[in-house]
C-alpha cells in the first residue's frame, strides 16, 4: 500500500499533514504504541531535515507499507546549482555549512548537494557510503529498477569500520534516526533526488 502524497516544503508547510499520515498508517498497520512512536520519530526527524536546506526546496512525501515493513520517501527535483550552494556558503565566516552537525546534520547536507548538478564531486563524509548500484546483481536484488547513485547509512557504517570510538560512532548512537531506521539512503536518478528510510517492526 501507497499512501497519499503530502508535499512539503522547508518553510513547514505539510509537516503536520506528514505526520498525521504518518499516524494513520501506523494505525492502519495495526502497530503498538511504541512502534507508531518510533514511526512518528522517524517522519519527524525526516521532514525536519528539511528545515536546514537553503533556497526553495518543496518535496512530496509518501509512505510505503507490507504488512510491518514501512519505506517512508521524500522525493524532489534538483532547484540548487553547486554555484548557487558555494555562493551561500561563502556568507558564513568559515564557508562551511554550519547546519551540517551531527548524523542528521550531515545528512541534510548530502542531500543539499545531492540537489547540485551532476559532476560536482563528493568529498568527506559525504563520499562515504556512496556507491553506484549494478543493476539486477545479487548484491542488491531489490534496486533493479533503481538506475541511480545512492548514499547508503549501511554503506556508510561499513566505511566506518569496527573502531567504536570513532566520533562518526558516537554520532550515529545519538541519532534517533541511525538508531531506529534498519537503513537510510539517497538517490539520484537523473533530476530527482529521493530520501528513503526503511523501516521493519518485528
Amino acid at each position: 500500500m501507497i499512501s497519499d502524497v503530502i508535499r512539503i516544503n522547508n518553510k513547514g508547510d505539510g509537516f503536520k499533514e506528514a505526520l498525521d499520515q504518518t499516524e494513520a498508517v501506523a494505525a492502519y498497520r495495526s502497530l503498538g504504541r511504541k512502534e507508531a512512536i518510533q514511526m512518528r520519530l522517524l517522519a519527524e526527524e525526516m521532514t525536519g531535515m528539511l528545515l536546514t536546506l537553503t533556497g526553495e526546496i518543496e518535496a512530496d512525501y509518501t509512505i510505503e507499507s507490507n504488512g510491518k515493513s514501512f519505506k517512508l520517501e521524500l522525493v524532489t527535483r534538483t532547484l540548487m546549482t553547486g554555484d548557487k550552494r558555494r555562493k551561500l556558503l561563502a556568507v558564513s565566516t568559515t564557508g562551511e555549512n554550519a547546519a551540517a552537525k551531527g548524523f542528521m546534520g550531515k545528512l541534510g547536507d548530502i542531500f543539499a548537494r545531492a540537489l547540485e548538478p551532476v559532476g560536482d564531486t563528493p568529498d568527506g563524509y559525504f563520499s562515504s557510503g556512496w556507491f553506484t548500484p549494478v543493476l539486477g546483481s545479487s548484491e542488491f536484488p531489490n534496486m533493479s529498477a533503481l538506475e541511480a547513485d545512492t548514499w547508503s547509512l549501511t554503506q556508510y557504517k561499513d566505511s566506518l569500520g569496527d573502531k567504536k570510538e570513532k566520533p562518526e560512532w558516537d554520532e550515529l548512537e545519538k541519532s534517533i534516526v541511525a538508531s531506529l531506521a534498519d537503513n537510510v539512503e539517497i538517490s539520484i536518478k537523473s533530476d530527482c533526488v529521493r530520501l528513503i528510510i526503511y523501516k521493519t517492526f518485528a
